[in-house]
């Protein structure tokens, strides 16, 4: 009896320890022929051809992905939520099942990531769970505003229309977003490309002239000095620059991540800042409005959507803003006084709230606010990429240009010596 006992524990450890899947990258051809590929979770290569092969794919070619070389799974982007949504909002829209919509965006996602994400909320709405909650089990990708708006589509019954309203804001948002970013990158990194050929000229062009400059036996003029003085700094102590450099941005974006106070002085002052501080004020104004089209149109009562925009606004100024038009309103006030009150929002926004308050459409008046000033940023933004042009070439033509004089002037003084 005990060795029949020890018979039957073996194999349920062996059955334990084929339970593992390993990642295996496959090339094959499906049943038109055309040539696929992908990767996919199995056991072994064997059990893994049998899969494919019955899904009507000829494998041609089978590796298994080393854990340590492996490439490393792709981040789900807010985009790719925006995309996922929209996707979801059509087929649901056109019929399909939502479970059999799942499938079908799981198949295929370009970003196994996203894949996998989807299969996991399949999971979740297939056991019973309503897809908020399922949804709520990634706070990472799904915030509190995107939960609630698809928990308030399925309790009214209008989840299909709820989605498409929610891929739309995500869309606009992300769109917004990306125009603020571009118009803050490329005279950034411009700059640091500047700065960064000026540390080598510096580094390795200014020494070999200096080599040449003491075989003169002249005095060189002020500003040469004052450049090769610069350069023998930097050679001297240029770890001492750099390390400065990483400590800075390392002290910055410690504050940024654990200080509070230190972000909202961020979101003063980047309000304040020159040129950039006004497209970063209508894209906020645009967020606004946004988010609270999108939340009052789903049938969220006015108060509890406010607190959703305060959550969304991306700048402490209107958080704040919208936390006081909130408690004016829950005391009896108009929206529009409410906006005005707080000395925040331009009154064009606050003539067409009042206006959407009046005529029974505050949602749709809300989405014109939107447009008008994300095209207002979309206009800004390209103003500023075409003046900030010539002002970086001017940047440019000082530090560079700058150095190349310095280090030709002792030569023109020399030629009219002779």
């Amino acid at each position: 009896m005990a060795q029949q006992a020890a018979l039957k524990k073996k194999p349920a450890r062996k059955a334990k320890k084929e339970e593992k899947l390993y990642p295996f990258k496959w090339e094959g051809k499906d049943r038109k022929g055309t040539r696929i590929d992908g990767v996919l979770q199995g056991e072994n290569a064997a059990l893994v051809k049998t899969q494919l092969r019955k899904q009507g794919i000829l494998v041609t070619k089978i590796k298994r992905e080393s854990a340590l070389f492996g490439k490393r799974p792709k981040p789900i982007k807010p985009l790719d939520i925006a995309f996922f949504t929209r996707q979801l909002a059509t087929m649901m829209e056109s019929g399909v099942p939502i479970i059999q919509s799942f499938e079908i965006i799981a198949e295929g996602a370009e970003n196994p990531s996203v894949g996998k994400l989807v299969t996991e909320i399949k999971t979740d709405v297939a056991a019973g769970n309503t897809l908020a909650d399922s949804l709520r089990q990634h706070p990472k990708y799904f915030d509190d505003l995107f939960c609630n708006l698809v928990e308030s589509g399925e309790q009214s019954g209008r989840l299909e229309s709820l989605l498409d309203r929610i891929a739309t804001y995500k869309e606009k948002t992300e769109a917004l977003k990306a125009k603020i970013k571009k118009a803050m990158t490329y005279p950034v990194a411009v700059i640091v490309v500047a700065i960064i050929v000026t540390c080598i000229m510096l580094l390795k062009v200014v020494p070999a002239f200096q080599d040449v400059f003491a075989n003169f036996g002249a005095e060189l003029p002020a500003f040469t000095l004052f450049v090769i003085g610069i350069s023998e700094w930097l050679q001297s102590w240029w770890f001492v620059a750099l390390g400065l450099i990483i400590a800075i941005g390392f002290a910055y974006s410690q504050a940024h991540q654990r200080s509070k106070p230190f972000r909202d002085f961020e979101d003063r002052a980047l309000l304040k800042a020159p040129i950039v501080g006004d497209i970063v004020y209508q894209a906020a104004v645009a967020r606004y409005a946004r988010t609270l089209s999108t939340t009052f149109a789903a049938g969220v009562p006015l108060v509890d959507a406010l607190d959703s925009v305060a959550g969304a606004s991306g700048n402490v100024v209107f958080y704040n803003a919208a936390m006081k038009i909130k408690e004016d309103v829950s005391a009896g006030s108009q929206l529009n006084f409410s906006m005005r009150a707080t000395k925040v929002f331009p009154s064009l926004a606050t003539q067409m709230t009042g206006i959407g308050e009046e005529s029974g459409n505050l949602d749709g008046m809300l989405e014109k606010v939107a447009d008008y000033y994300e095209a207002e940023v979309d206009n800004k933004v390209d103003n500023l990429t075409t003046l900030l042009e010539p002002m970086i070439m001017s940047v440019l033509g000082i530090l560079v240009g700058g150095l190349i004089v310095a280090m030709y002037l002792p030569i023109f003084q020399l030629g009219n010596v002779v």
